[in-house]
């Protein structure tokens, strides 16, 4: 396996962190037909950021050789016998005048072609943008083959496609860095940014008051925005739209909370006067506001067909356990019929709570429906 160099061989620094594959040759064919294939080139040429067209052509420019390509093979040839010492030589002038950046010679740099065809280095590090020499032939060639348009590539990055010259910008190596999984500057910076935009959004968040008003107002004041929102909650059925806070369902609820000792009466004329006396729906929101944790004793006051399930799961849940003798109590003023009750108990429904409440519930009503079953047996077995 070809070890690595520095992109700049006339640096000896171990560390530094622009670095290439050693480039290897391999002579093929004899007499007339031979020549000189390259078979690392894109990895070479990708570690410049280049296409590996490039570096080919400068070799057939430089040494009268004709070049040929077959990019979907990966075999860059130049014709004749070159051995590698004499390769990698004209290579170190490729990127003297074609990759290093002409001001502080780093090699982080893209080639742009201006509309007057010339040839601009345009580099990553220090901002200086210097031209080639435009007589050397090579010219000629990326003026008819410009490298791709980095403002593309860049929006295709996170597919793993080519970078502007060529180079992967997948998870694979960078096109300065020898190493596997190296970044360059603007990707480095890019991700810092992302990371303290990060930083700061939590640290605000870390900074909000997650504290909570524990005193008796501010506990009575939450209960009472509570009750009021079980009052307004939509039990289906007509006048969908009258929801709001002003509704007449909403002032039929706040005003049952205030007066629970008024009695039914009081109860039926507050719904007529507001016009919803006749609409289920108001039986539903009355349940839900006058009756409490009380309930059992509350029946034989107020005894309008109620939403049973959703007071006691969600707004009473410590009555589940209690849910047999709520049952009981409806039915003895005859208010639920033994066949509603049955039905209801055989099937979860998740119309007005979470299907979890309404397992719940059914399950604490087990014992009332088994009585009624086997209530109905003991008449059975009377008659006969």
């Amino acid at each position: 396996m070809a070890g690595v160099v520095n992109i700049r061989r006339d640096v000896d620094d171990k560390f530094y962190r622009y670095r290439m594959p050693v480039l290897l040759t391999k002579i093929e064919g004899k007499g007339n037909g031979i020549k000189t294939v390259v078979p690392n080139m894109s990895d070479v040429a990708r570690a410049l950021s280049r296409p590996p067209t490039y570096p080919t052509k400068f070799f057939g420019c430089e040494l009268g050789a004709q070049t040929s390509f077959d990019e979907k093979n990966d075999r860059y040839i130049v014709n004749g016998a070159h051995d590698a010492t004499k390769l990698r030589e004209l290579l170190d002038g490729f990127i003297d005048k074609f990759v290093l950046c002409k001001s502080c010679k780093n090699p982080e740099t893209d080639l742009i072609i201006t509309k007057n065809e010339e040839i601009i280095r345009d580099c990553k590090a220090c901002g200086e943008r210097t031209g080639v020499d435009m007589r050397h032939k090579l010219t000629t060639f990326i003026v008819k083959n410009p490298p791709k348009n980095p403002k593309k590539s860049k929006s295709k990055k996170a597919g793993g496609s080519e970078s502007p010259n060529g180079s992967h910008a997948d998870g694979g190596a960078s096109p300065f860095d020898g190493d596997a999984g190296a970044e360059s500057d603007d990707e480095l910076t890019k991700r810092i940014r992302a990371e303290a935009a990060e930083l700061n959004t939590e640290a605000a968040i870390a900074k909000e008051d997650w504290s909570v008003d524990t005193s008796a107002e501010a506990v009575k004041a939450r209960t009472k925005a509570a009750e009021s929102a079980m009052a307004n909650l939509t039990m289906g059925g007509d006048d969908d739209s009258d929801d709001d806070a002003d509704s007449p369902y909403s002032q039929l609820g706040r005003w049952a909370q205030e007066n629970r000792d008024g009695g039914p009466v009081e109860v039926y004329k507050k719904a007529e006067e507001l016009g919803i006396a006749k609409k289920h729906k108001s039986v539903q929101v009355l349940a839900q506001s006058l009756f409490d944790e009380n309930i059992v004793s509350q029946i034989t006051i107020y005894a309008p067909p109620i939403q049973k399930e959703r007071l006691v799961g969600v707004g009473y849940p410590s009555l589940i356990p209690s849910v047999p003798k709520i049952l009981m109590a409806f039915y003895q003023v005859d208010i639920l019929e033994e066949e509603v009750i049955k039905q209801w108990g055989t099937h979860v429904s998740k119309k007005y709570v979470d299907k979890d409440t309404s397992k719940r519930v059914r399950k604490a009503s087990e014992p009332f429906l088994k009585w009624l079953d086997e209530a109905e047996d003991s008449d059975e077995d009377g008659d006969e």
